[in-house]
């Protein structure tokens, strides 16, 4: 294996881990209300994520660090071109972290209501447009021979893409009610499987017809076919896991099956970084976008050395967070003495 593919693959690894990291935060975040009808409730679920949120979302600045070291030629395209998407995907995400913070500094139902909602929108916006902002890399735009995106804003909403977007939007909301389920006690844990039921056959739904679609835009031969397939067999065995009350398994089924949806996007995609619509001639690929051996060289060695600590820590991070919540009070002392501080009713 070269470096340069090498860092293909690390790059699919990182947009794969942000996926299954934050897509059930971005579950979480949609459901909140769902499964909290009143405000304790809404405490409970937020507090599953409040100590990981963040950490799951430096997945995010690291795969877009490492494709601007990596391939500063796909980064360029990518960036400039889908400028609109990831401007509303910033304004998403910005949106969703305020709101962890503010919606418990003040005692105002108005006020805990617009961040709520605020939590909700971005948790919703932003796995969209990362889904859009995917299945456009397969699908295609227009790039011109000196690797400048020619569209336009329009040309980002394709069919297929936009379906991309509402499968992971589906995703997430399975795989945060999958977590919520396996985190929870009480009410909020009877609501979250309520909730899981009923989005997973839509959901599998969903999953088959973006591998069909997949397949049928892909031309890599059996490589793209065992991707899509494990995400179909994945979001089947989630669906089947949930209505038997198989928490853990349950969890695990949506992991894979949100990790699979991703991969077989880039395995589809691969020699390619993206596709042209103005013909393969004009195609991005790892060898025209990528940086000088040297450059690949020291980050690999960097990547060694670092990514392992990472994963070490964020695994610890999840270790000493493990158990269910299931009452106010927990809530609050596991989102931490801040927020305890700040809401006397925890």
């Amino acid at each position: 294996m070269t470096l340069v593919t090498f860092w293909f693959v690390v790059i699919t690894v990182l947009w794969t881990g942000f996926l299954v990291l934050e897509g059930f935060d971005f579950g979480v975040g949609m459901l909140h209300g769902v499964v909290g009808r009143d405000e304790p409730g809404r405490r409970v679920a937020i507090a599953t994520i409040g100590p990981l949120w963040d950490g799951n979302e430096v997945w995010l600045i690291v795969a877009a660090a490492g494709m601007f070291a990596a391939f500063p030629g796909w980064y360029a395209t990518m960036f400039s071109g889908f400028y609109l998407v990831f401007l509303l995907l910033l304004v998403a995400l910005i949106a969703r972290g305020v709101s962890f913070e503010f919606r418990g500094s003040r005692e105002s139902v108005r006020w805990r209501r617009t961040w709520d909602a605020a939590m909700t929108g971005g948790s919703l916006l932003a796995p969209l447009l990362i889904g859009v902002a995917l299945g456009n890399l397969l699908h295609g735009v227009p790039i011109a021979a000196d690797q400048e995106y020619s569209g336009s804003f329009v040309d980002l909403l394709n069919a297929y893409s936009l379906f991309t977007g509402v499968t992971v939007v589906l995703l997430c909301l399975l795989h945060g009610a999958s977590f919520l389920v396996l985190k929870t006690n009480g009410e909020v844990h009877q609501r979250a499987v309520g909730v899981a039921r009923r989005v997973a056959p839509v959901t599998a739904a969903a999953v088959l017809g973006f591998a069909v679609w997949t397949l049928a835009s892909a031309d890599n031969g059996l490589w793209a076919v065992v991707p899509a397939v494990v995400a179909v067999l994945a979001v089947a065995a989630a669906a089947w896991l949930v209505a038997k009350h198989r928490d853990g398994f349950a969890f695990a089924a949506t992991a894979c099956t949100m990790a699979a949806v991703v991969v077989s996007i880039f395995v589809g995609l691969y020699p390619r970084v993206m596709v042209s619509t103005l013909g393969s001639a004009t195609d991005l690929t790892v060898t025209n976008t990528s940086s000088s051996s040297y450059t690949l060289q020291l980050m690999t060695i960097v990547a060694a050395i670092f990514f392992p600590v990472v994963l070490a820590y964020q695994g610890w991070t999840y270790y000493v967070f493990r158990r269910r919540i299931g009452s106010a009070p927990a809530a609050a002392a596991a989102a931490g003495p801040t927020a305890t501080a700040r809401d006397p009713e925890g």
